[in-house]
């Protein structure tokens, strides 16, 4: 009995802590005054992103099949669109459509601020699209197009509020650069490019803004707020092949175990072998900031999570998609070769998987797990494409408090967190220039039109371009 009744008095206490934990995990004061209104031409901005939208500056890996002609038109229209831009900044060309204008501040000391955007876009296909993708059609307050979304609407954004900074007579206190790729699409090395610029002549910035998360809603489990996401990190990027031979033959006398089934076996044991999931500081800081505006429920996990670390991660596991993507390295397989015909089993197959990866991981600690995973010699595993992990950004500096206030003034009533951008971008060249580079795209989207992005019918609402000109004005404010 008195064993019973020390159980008891111990589950009780467990449950209070648990309790108690989570009814002070409320969110934290940020004092953030009214927001002063800002003033720039709304028209102007639309119509030099429906000019900049109509140039078809289509990136493709095989560069045979762009058009250097579009992408020279765009360059050649700036002038006319951004016309104090140019009589103020000075713009250095360099190789791979790599555009860098200087907006030289007042004073000569202190590190700069690095504004980015790329003007290229991916290939479309015409006929799935409800309107023509690179005509700039406006209907129902929604101008439809490929880029308008990625990521035209930022190089507008950029410069279309330094125009109207630069008109009213504004000079921002220190050098401010707009650094623009013409190959992000297709890993260019304009970004590189301008990079080496800055290395070459030991400019380091004080801070560095690319595209990267937005202003989202429905994001994190139990809010209900829209939430600025601002990444602080990217993951890593790696295309692994997954190879094996045979004697071939014909497919009336098979052998117990083909080489696509031993391919697909090898796909199989990955998909039921995720990898481990690491909550890193981009994610803590994330669940941190998130959790606390959570339902209660929610709150027990995130604000226990020395206790409660297996239940979010089997609730990753089970919903897949971007909180999964969150924690673990992930594993796509996209690709898959074998015989040219349907009687013959093929001397060889292959197949290949998009892997992105965790900053706890790398390249070869992942290429090493899939190897013990897949548990067959015979398969040869072959590197690809592929990129580290970015370093994480600092958030205990002025850098990030000038875009936090940026933000939080455009879009009042937002939750603003730090979080892991999955996906890649040219930021992940700054590694060794800077240690406050930030990931956000000046936009709030709906899951549909972020679902347009990459795919058909490109479109954004004119409400969020004119949003967009209105951070970087904010941001330009306090360089």
């Amino acid at each position: 009995m008195t064993a019973l009744i020390i159980i008891l008095v111990l589950i009780a206490l467990f449950l209070a802590v648990i309790l108690i934990r989570a009814a002070r995990f409320v969110p934290r004061d940020r004092r953030q005054g009214p927001a002063r209104p800002v003033e720039f031409d709304k028209s102007a901005a639309e119509q030099a992103l429906a000019e900049l939208v109509r140039c078809k500056t289509v990136s493709y890996a095989d560069h045979s099949l762009e058009d250097d002609g579009e992408f020279e038109k765009l360059i050649g229209l700036l002038p006319k669109l951004y016309p104090h831009v140019i009589e103020t900044c000075t713009l250095q060309r360099l190789p791979d459509r790599a555009l860098l204008f200087r907006w030289q501040g007042r004073e000569d000391r202190g590190c700069p601020a690095v504004l980015m955007a790329h003007y290229d876009v991916v290939p479309v296909e015409e006929e799935n699209w409800e309107k023509p993708p690179f005509s700039a059609v406006v209907e129902d307050g929604v101008m439809w197009g490929r880029g308008t979304l990625d990521t035209k609407v930022t190089f507008n954004g950029v410069l279309s509020a330094a125009e109207a900074l630069i008109r009213q007579g504004f000079t921002p206190e220190h050098d401010v650069y707009f650094a623009f790729s013409g190959g992000e699409e297709v890993n260019g090395m304009g970004a590189v490019n301008i990079v080496n610029w800055f290395q070459e002549r030991n400019i380091e910035p004080s801070m560095v803004v690319d595209e990267g998360g937005a202003v989202v809603q429905d994001v994190f489990p139990g809010v209900s707020e829209p939430c600025a996401l601002i990444g602080i990190a990217e993951k890593g990027m790696l295309n692994l092949e997954y190879s094996i031979s045979s004697s071939g033959g014909h497919a009336s006398a098979p052998a117990p175990h083909t080489p696509v089934g031993r391919l697909s076996k090898a796909c199989t044991n990955v998909e039921s072998h995720p990898f481990r999931a690491h909550l890193t500081r981009p994610v803590l800081e994330m669940f941190d900031n998130l959790g606390r505006r959570s339902t209660f429920l929610y709150r027990i996990i995130f604000a226990n999570l020395w206790c409660f670390r297996p239940v979010l991660d089997l609730i990753c596991k089970k919903s897949g998609g971007e909180l999964n993507a969150l924690v673990r390295t992930t594993v796509a397989f996209t690709q898959m070769q074998g015989s040219k015909a349907p009687n013959v089993i093929p001397p060889s197959a292959s197949m290949v998987s998009n892997i992105r990866l965790n900053p706890e991981d790398s390249v070869d600690s992942a290429v090493e797990y899939i190897r013990k995973t897949i548990s067959d010699p015979d398969i040869r595993l072959t590197v690809g494409d592929h990129m580290e992990p970015s370093p994480i950004s600092r958030i205990d500096c002025d850098g990030w408090e000038r875009v936090v206030n940026a933000v939080s003034a455009t879009w009042p009533g937002c939750v603003v967190s730090p979080y892991l951008m999955v996906q890649c971008s040219d930021s992940r060249h700054y590694r060794g220039l800077s240690d406050k580079v930030y990931r956000f795209s000046a936009m709030d989207m709906t899951n549909e039109e972020r679902g347009t992005i990459h795919g058909n019918n490109e479109r954004i609402r004119i409400e969020v371009i004119h949003r967009a000109v209105e951070f970087f004005i904010r941001l330009m404010m306090q360089c």
